[in-house]
């Protein structure tokens, strides 16, 4: 591949890279590569999954991380793989019974987990087939599930050893439990959002005589378990009352008013109903006064024969029920609106409802003790710091956790029950004799999840070892958002220390949310979701990632646009074009080293300098994986420094007879090319690897731009270059506005006149100059104009220019266009001063909204200082 189109397609070159890089096995390592371990397992997707945004962010930055280890010499490896996503996964074969007029239960247990595997097989896993469109680096050849042979057996491992240490146990305890998955739910399967709901006050008669206490609820219908109410001890209004008993109005018991320093006296009327079985706080209530336990739901979330008359209604009927019975005895005192946070299942966003059941459970603490201890010892450490106290806190906070789930799609609990006795046995292998039925729920997704970063490294059982687990394990990095900090990469620290006695990851490296370019969550009842994969297929795979990185700082959110991405496009565009326009004057030289320094023009030594800042911004910004850094520092070389000044410097030499000089300026663009290539490889992989290939004569396979090393530095920083090709930057930037705002065609030559105390820099390079300011001649004096008349003063860094306008301007048309500017530049300038004289404005709005009209008010202020001397100079020459 020695020529490059005239237009940069990514679908005429994508798809073609990708498989030439995985049919030379690029992205395999096996332990006993050369190099420094490094090693990352992708967060696995929900085999249920799409690629989202979100998984277009995490894997284009965990590619960057793994093309810039391979490119550092490191044996880097990163592993996919999926999760069996046990009630998504259930939920979708579930509808498609549905479809066909089914249930679950009309299939039976074994059959429906048939119909998943069978769904699995046809459907799950598109998004790791999605994630070659992004350019992903996996090693295939190590893809792993969550719920195949091997990973089951580990998962089994894990279970039977925490029980048979005590860490395991079945209880009845309080749960989150969702109504239409049926299931039990972990704390962190419960979204949390604030609704606008009722808070219902009533009055429940004291049991002993007339009069009542007044209490309020945001679910009237869980007044059916009630088994107290209670009052904050300090509370006056209720010292009286204390230890005496109410009568339910419905149901035949009464119950005590107990006073309990939980109770927030400000919140309704500062008397609450307690409810052990259907509220976490009112059962820790319960159990410090031992109060009745009273479960009022059914698992379908209707009430059971405990609540008497209201038997068998669905619980949001029943709680309208339960107030108009509550009205006809007198005894509803007010129903107001109420905004508060109600809990909401994660997969199918039913309301939850906590209750007791009898589940298994994990007694964290031991565990939790251990992760925590290796946070603070720096054993594992968080990018950003700022969430180590969050990450910590959650840790040191953490209840038991409930891991059975009432579904049938996942690894199914290794404990056996004796149909008599009621016995539990724990097992590593089935047990088949008369009397034992194994428990028909299965583990949380996440119990299994929390194994990856050593499961799939062949860990199946305490003391194993592979070659993948001694050379891989510890992993260098987990990369993910912060926002499955707790419920994932906790778990796995505190799994990994227990068995293998390390972390299993050195660094937790958060990445933020994608957010739309106002900050805004992406939603599609906001219509502002970014589908990847149509951008993909619109702009090409680099320009999206390059989008998102360039607004990826360390655990910040991340704005993304799709004018962004189009802007992206265009960068991958113009690096098309400067590599298509050097290929053109190269005449065959390939990259190799740099010509002696002595044989160096100023603009080689200056854009070898701005080589060398940008290297060592970009090497800075990996050690903090700060992508907006990496990038920002490559996309101005590359379109400032290179493209705009390098390569139109470089054209004298290039088309000139200079034979030695042609020399010179091929082999240092030819090499400056090749590095800016590799450094931007990770971040663009597709576009780079085409221009390089095109660039190097390389035909790909192993000696593709993937397979190289990571770049020695080329050049070094040269401040005297850098200030001296400065001032003739200066210099052409002043002349190219002059022809800007004065509307002078490309293709019109003028002559300048030059006054500057740089004249020993600036003159040897007049041509230079002149070829990049487009003048026809520039001529060094000692000082100005004797008579300034018709002439145009240009003012530069180191000092002035001339340029005669006669012949070369319409005085008269552009006296005419500036003072049409110069009013519009007045009118915007006395609108931002208005508003800064008003002093309700300036105190009160925010002060990033009022520092930007200050930036405007000086920017105009600015604008007209520089028409107005336009106006003069023209306003001579039309005397």
């Amino acid at each position: 591949m020695t020529e490059l189109a005239k237009t940069y397609d990514p679908q005429a070159v994508e798809d073609d890279l990708y498989a030439d890089w995985e049919s030379a096995g690029l992205f395999h390592a096996e332990p006993d590569d050369l190099g420094e371990p490094f090693c990352i397992v992708i967060p696995p997707p929900n085999v249920t999954g799409a690629l989202h945004i979100g998984h277009a962010l995490t894997n284009a930055i965990e590619d960057a991380m793994i093309r810039h280890a391979k490119m550092a010499g490191k044996n880097a490896v990163w592993i996919p793989g999926t999760d069996h996503a046990g009630i998504a996964t259930q939920n979708v074969v579930e509808r498609q019974l549905a479809e066909e007029g089914l249930t679950r239960d009309d299939v039976g247990r074994e059959a429906f987990v048939e119909r998943v595997w069978q769904w699995r097989q046809e459907y799950g896993g598109v998004i790791l087939r999605q994630l070659r469109k992004l350019g992903a680096a996996l090693d295939w050849e190590r893809e792993a599930f969550t719920f195949d042979e091997q990973r089951s057996e580990a998962v089994r491992e894990v279970f039977v050893s925490l029980y048979e240490q005590d860490l395991i146990y079945r209880g009845n305890r309080l749960i989150n439990w969702c109504p239409r998955c049926a299931s039990a739910l972990s704390d962190i399967e419960v979204d949390h959002e604030d609704v606008v709901g009722e808070l219902v006050r009533f009055r429940y008669p004291f049991a002993d005589g007339d009069g009542g206490i007044e209490v309020a609820t945001t679910r009237a219908e869980t007044m059916l378990g009630d088994t107290a109410i209670a009052v904050h001890p300090e509370d006056e209004r209720y010292t009286d009352v204390i230890g005496r008993e109410v009568r339910h109005p419905f149901l035949d018991r009464t119950f005590p008013i107990i006073a309990d320093e939980h109770v927030d006296p400000e919140f309704g009327t500062g008397a609450v109903k307690v409810t052990p079985a259907h509220d976490p706080n009112d059962h820790a209530i319960g159990e410090r006064h031992g109060l009745d336990v009273i479960d009022i739901m059914t698992d379908a979330a209707t009430i059971n024969d405990a609540g008497g008359r209201f038997a068998g209604q669905e619980r949001f009927e029943a709680r309208e029920q339960v107030k108009a019975a509550l009205d006809e005895l007198g005894l509803l005192v007010e129903v107001e609106q109420h905004e508060h946070s109600v809990g909401h299942c994660s997969r199918c966003g039913t309301v939850v409802e906590p209750r007791l059941s009898d589940q298994w459970f994990v007694a964290v603490r031991p565990l939790a003790e251990k992760a925590i201890e290796a946070v603070r010892g720096g054993r594992t450490t968080l990018i950003p710091e700022r969430f180590e106290k969050p990450f910590l806190d959650w840790l040191e906070n953490l209840h038991d956790w409930c891991i059975s789930r009432q579904i049938w799609w996942g690894h199914r609990i290794p404990a056996w029950h004796h149909t008599e006795t009621g016995d539990i046995r724990v097992s590593r292998t089935d047990i088949d004799e008369p009397g034992w039925e194994q428990d028909p729920d299965v583990l949380d997704t996440w119990f299994s999840s929390q194994l990856w970063p050593f499961s799939t490294l062949g860990w199946r059982r305490p003391g194993d070892t592979t070659p993948e687990l001694e050379t891989w394990y510890p992993t260098a990095i987990l990369e993910t958002g912060y926002d499955i900090n707790t419920f994932w990469v906790s778990r796995m620290l505190m799994i990994g220390l227990w068995f293998l006695d390390e972390v299993p990851f050195h660094v937790i490296y958060n990445h933020g949310m994608v957010r739309d370019q106002h900050g805004k969550k992406m939603s599609k009842s906001f219509g502002n979701v970014i589908d990847p994969l149509e951008f993909i297929e619109r702009y090409g795979a680099d320009a999206l990632r390059f989008a998102l990185f360039s607004h990826c700082s360390p655990g910040s959110d991340v704005p993304l646009a799709e004018e962004w991405v189009e802007g992206a496009r265009r960068f991958a565009n113009k690096l098309w074009n400067a590599t298509r326009f050097a290929l053109g004057t190269l005449e065959g030289t390939r990259p190799g080293p740099l010509p002696a320094p002595d044989r160096l023009a100023l603009e080689d030594r200056w854009i070898l300098s701005r080589l060398a800042a940008a290297r060592g911004a970009v090497d800075r910004a990996y050690e903090t994986y700060d992508w907006a850094r990496i990038s920002d520092a490559l996309y101005h070389f590359a379109w400032d420094d290179l493209a705009d000044w390098y390569l139109e410097a470089s054209k004298v030499r290039l088309y000139g007879d200079d034979e030695d000089a042609r020399a010179t300026a091929q082999q240092v663009l030819a090499t400056v090319l090749d590095h800016l290539l590799t450094l931007l490889h990770p971040l663009v992989p597709f576009v780079t690897e085409a221009l390089w290939r095109a660039l190097t004569g390389s035909e790909g396979g192993r000696s593709a731009l993937m397979a190289q090393p990571w770049p020695d530095p080329v050049g070094v920083r040269d401040e005297d270059a850098e200030q001296s090709f400065g001032v003739l930057m200066d210099l052409v930037t002043e002349l190219r506005r002059f022809r800007s705002q004065n509307a002078i065609a490309p293709s019109v030559r003028f002559d300048a006149s030059v006054t500057t105390d740089a004249r020993a820099l600036l003159e040897p390079l007049s041509s230079l100059a002149s070829s990049l300011a487009g003048v026809g001649s520039l001529t060094f004096v000692e000082g100005g104009p004797d008579d300034d008349t018709g002439v145009a003063r240009i003012v530069f860094g180191r000092g002035e220019a001339y340029v005669p306008l006669a012949g070369l301007i319409d005085v008269a048309a552009e006296l005419e266009r500036l003072r049409k500017e110069l009013d519009k530049a007045e009118s915007e300038l006395e609108r931002v001063e208005d508003k800064l004289a008003n002093d309700a404005f300036v105190s009160k709005a925010p002060q990033d909204v009022v520092q930007a009209e200050r930036d405007k008010r000086d920017n105009w202020q600015r604008v007209i200082g520089e028409l107005q001397d336009q106006i003069a100079a023209y306003e001579s020459m039309d005397e």
